[in-house]
């Protein structure tokens, strides 16, 4: 019996909720801030990593170096546009992005997202297991598989659910701690 598809489908969300949680600002600076933001370059939608270099020279700044400068205004633009809520600082050869200290309302707020995120992403992998364990079912249906055969396919399912969805708690967490010792 085949697993792998259910595997892959679990570890997917892993990544995509891996991915939100890079997102989320705790105050120090992260480049993956800008990942979604693109700029108009030349009539072509354009990640900014692509067309400037990004570093973090301190914990709370982001400094964008364009290869092209002819750019720096549609970058600056690009990210008012944006929903990070950090305003640039453009000083005609590079934009710095600094990061305010958060204060222990933000925190929480940001926790209270996380906690959210996480429930999403849990329910996708539950999801994930009753969509296999239904295939499972409608195999032993079809007479392909027995009955036994059933029972440990849900049960080696709901270890990779098990596994997946504790992963997730561990993420979460190491999260919460981030944010709450910034």
């Amino acid at each position: 019996m085949d697993y792998t598809n259910i595997e892959e489908r679990m570890k997917k969300t892993i990544n995509v909720y891996e991915g939100s949680l890079s997102e989320i600002r705790a105050g120090r600076a992260n480049p993956a801030i800008l990942n979604k933001i693109t700029v108009d370059y030349y009539g072509t939608p354009t990640p900014i990593n692509q067309m400037a270099g990004i570093s973090v020279p301190e914990a709370r700044l982001i400094v964008i170096q364009p290869w092209d400068m002819s750019v720096l205004k549609e970058i600056e633009r690009a990210i008012l546009a944006s929903d990070i809520g950090i305003t640039p600082n453009n000083d005609g050869k590079v934009i710095r992005l600094n990061f305010p200290e958060l204060n222990e309302e933000r925190r929480k707020e940001l926790v209270k997202d996380i906690r959210k995120m996480s429930e999403e992403a849990k329910v996708a992998v539950r999801a994930v297991r009753r969509d296999g364990i239904d295939e499972f079912k409608k195999m032993q249906k079809d007479s392909s598989i027995t009955e036994d055969e059933l029972k440990q396919a849900e049960d080696k399912i709901q270890k990779l659910t098990d596994k997946y969805v504790e992963e997730i708690d561990k993420m979460t967490e190491s999260k919460e701690k981030e944010i709450m010792t910034v």
